[in-house]
Formats: C-alpha cells, structure tokens, sequence
C-alpha cells in the first residue's frame, strides 16, 4: 500500500534489508484470513510504520509469484505522520515529497535513490500518487 501524508504532500515510502542500496518501496503485508483488505492495509501501516489510517481506497491487483495468491493495491491514507519503524520488517521509511519521488521514478535522485519499477505493483501505485492533485 502507498500511504499518503494528512496533507497529501508526501507518500511514505519504506525499504527492507534485502533491498537493493537505494530503493525504497511502498509498504506490503499479508492479509490474516477473515480480515478485509482496508483493515489489512490498516494493520499492516500500522505495524511495519506506527502510522494511523484511516481511508483506504483499492487501486489494483497483480499475480503473486507464490501459488494462488495475488497482490492487492491500495492508497491508504494517514492520520498521524510519526514514523515509528518495526526494525524486524524495515531497515527505514521516510516521507518523500511528490518533487522528490518524481526524480526516483526516473532514477535522477541526487542520492541514487530509486523506487520499483513500473510494470511492479509498487511502482504503478508510486505513479498514480506523483500524478494526482496534491490538494487531496
């Protein structure tokens, strides 16, 4: 899921060990059985990045490389901005303004830093949120 910020001026992006050096991603989970995608998304936010959400809107799905699973896209949006990691599931998360993002997408950050893909579920939700009105 990407999470946008209370003022819809940042996403927050997050990056595990096993990330290649300077990517960061969209925060992901899997969904306990029984339980909804929007409160899946909302646990999932809140143990990976200690954030609060509250509306979760779905975007998309992409085949999963395990058996019979697929991947579920959703923006989820914030209540609270403080970042408190789960340093078992995230080596970091930050919140990257819109101008900032951009430039990883086209892989021009002044760091090297990069997001995935496009044709990555991840990088299609990071697409969709650099495109829409920052006025949310």
């Amino acid at each position: 899921m990407l999470v946008v910020s209370t003022d819809g001026k940042h996403c927050l992006l997050g990056r595990q060990k096993r990330f290649p050096p300077g990517m960061y991603s969209c925060l992901a989970g899997f969904m306990e059985p029984g339980e909804s995608i929007e409160d899946c998304c909302r646990r999932e936010v809140w143990e990976e990045g200690g954030i609060d959400v509250n509306h979760v809107d779905y975007h998309s799905c992409q085949p999963w490389p395990f058996p019979s699973a697929l991947m579920i896209g959703c923006l989820a949006y914030a209540t609270s901005d403080r970042i408190k990691i789960d340093n078992d599931e995230l080596e970091d998360a930050k919140w990257f303004p819109r101008s900032e993002v951009t430039h990883m997408l086209t892989r021009q950050h002044k760091d090297g830093l990069f997001v995935p893909p496009g044709q990555a579920i991840a990088g299609q939700l990071i697409k969709t949120w650099v495109r829409m009105p920052s006025n949310l």
